[in-house]
């Protein structure tokens, strides 16, 4: 069934009623910079002013993003540098802010000193000579190692991690348990199968089904970064794993290969399991669609805890590791080389967001914070951002803009799963296809996967062998 967006519980639309200034968090949303909403160029502030071009803030107007500049414009006041950082958001989608960004400073258009780069931009940005190398030392070994990976290119550091992100599941506890499920708890992980599997409990004959319940899952497949994401979770989940391209962004997968990803890939999205609008979907609709409850379990990222529990408590929602391999997202702090002038300040400004206090105060908003010690070490508190009116000594202040905060957190305030769920997935979190060429990638990769949803989908190894083609057109061979 489809075509049932737009109703739901009016508790959970109420909740979610901010999910569409949310879904920049996620892979897709990483980008920075560029014109104005009007579409001016930025315009510099003072002398000294430090320029940082980002997407959407998702925690929201005067989010944690914000509040860590200000933090460190406090500094500078103290310190009487007569320095000042900016921040200036982009709008539009990713790939428009993407496209922006790029022309903005290919053109010199806009006087911008640090970007905020999508993981998987980095190549692309330090193969144009847009953004500058940086000192070793800006990774350090409290870094997360797969995050901290996603920062170079061809040798060399490029940017520094600012937040992460990971594929993880959610699932709704209480479907499970209507299905007389004993073991609800799936912290420990799963595999497709077992997801099947609980998905025909609850969907039994004689299983009191949830009113609003359609179909077992929902993830993000429309025709964006968001299917690029979900198919290279299956080819990499695939038997033999079907790694794309190599470490120099060459091409690498046989039409064999692709065929097993391809055939991982239909598996996942069968339509008797797949809800029929995850197709058309992305981290706005899916995550609508499983708070409303069409469905019992959601691929989505770390942002989600803290939207979906505003609707949906302990005893409702669980989250899991995500079956299979999990993509690794998130934003790079850069800076650029139209800012010689300015880039030791600029560099500066980046070791202050992307420190062990910033981290930790990016983890309590619900980021995905790239430091291990943001996760592990008590004495690593947020002391510098807190919500309007509460008290920095409390555990349980959110460090938003937001008045109300059901996130559940443990006993030294960070989101309740972030030691044993979120850094373990982050830790084993995989990177997707590495090379300058990455926007042609991903538009060829979607479009191709895009068959697999129309009303006569072909064969895998069909498929494959046109996405075979179509990807040797576009990348460089081994």
């Amino acid at each position: 069934m489809t075509g049932r967006r737009g109703h739901g519980s009016a508790a959970a639309r109420r909740a979610l009623g901010c999910a569409s200034a949310l879904v920049l968090l996620s892979a897709a949303a990483c980008t920075g910079g560029g014109p104005t909403p009007s579409g001016a160029p930025v315009s510099p502030g003072g002398a000294g002013d430090i320029i940082v071009a980002s997407g959407r803030d998702v925690t929201g107007k005067g989010g944690i993003r914000q509040q860590l500049i200000d933090a460190w414009n406090a500094r500078q006041d103290k310190e009487r540098t007569g320095v000042h950082a900016r921040l200036v958001e982009l709008p539009g989608s990713a790939d428009e802010q993407r496209s922006q960004l790029l022309g903005a400073l290919q053109s010199r258009g806009a006087e911008y000193d640090v970007v905020n780069l999508d993981v998987t931009w980095v190549p692309e940005f330090a193969a144009a000579h847009l953004i500058s190398p940086l000192r070793e030392d800006m990774l350090d070994d409290d870094m997360i190692k797969s995050v901290a990976d996603t920062a170079r290119w061809d040798g060399k550091v490029y940017a520094v991690p600012f937040n992460s992100d990971v594929g993880l599941l959610y699932y709704r506890r209480d479907y499970l348990e209507q299905a007389h499920i004993r073991d609800t708890d799936l912290s420990r992980g799963v595999g497709w199968q077992r997801l099947r599997e609980l998905t025909d409990a609850v969907e039994a004959p004689g299983a009191p089904r949830p009113p609003d319940y359609e179909k077992g899952w929902t993830t993000q497949l429309g025709p964006y970064e968001g299917r690029t994401v979900n198919g290279v979770e299956a080819f990499l989940s695939a038997a033999d794993g079907v790694a794309l391209t190599d470490d120099r962004g060459r091409y690498t997968a046989t039409v064999a290969e692709l065929t097993e990803g391809v055939a991982e890939l239909r598996a996942r999205a069968q339509p008797a399991y797949t809800l029929g609008d995850a197709s058309r979907s992305d981290e706005t609709e899916s995550l609508t669609d499983f708070a409303d409850g069409r469905t019992a379990f959601l691929r989505h990222w770390p942002y989600a805890y803290r939207t979906l529990h505003q609707s949906l408590g302990e005893a409702q929602l669980g989250v899991a590791p995500l079956p299979g391999r999990a993509v690794l997202g998130g934003q790079n702090l850069a800076v650029t080389t139209q800012s010689p002038r300015r880039a030791a300040k600029a560099t500066e400004l980046i070791r202050f967001l992307t420190g062990e206090r910033s981290e930790r105060c990016l983890l309590d908003a619900g980021f995905a914070a790239t430091r291990e010690s943001a996760y592990q070490d008590d004495g690593v508190t947020c002391g510098t951002a807190t919500a309007p009116g509460a008290s920095p000594a409390s555990p349980s202040a959110s460090p938003t803009a937001e008045s109300a905060d059901r996130m559940p957190r443990d006993d030294q305030g960070r989101p309740r799963y972030a030691r044993t769920i979120l850094l373990p997935a982050l830790r084993r979190a995989v990177q997707r296809p590495r090379t300058p060429l990455y926007g042609a990638f991903t538009q060829t990769f979607a479009t191709g996967l895009g068959k697999l949803f129309g009303e006569d989908p072909p064969g895998d190894a069909e498929l494959a062998t046109g996405l075979d083609r179509a990807l040797r057109r576009v990348l460089p061979d081994r």
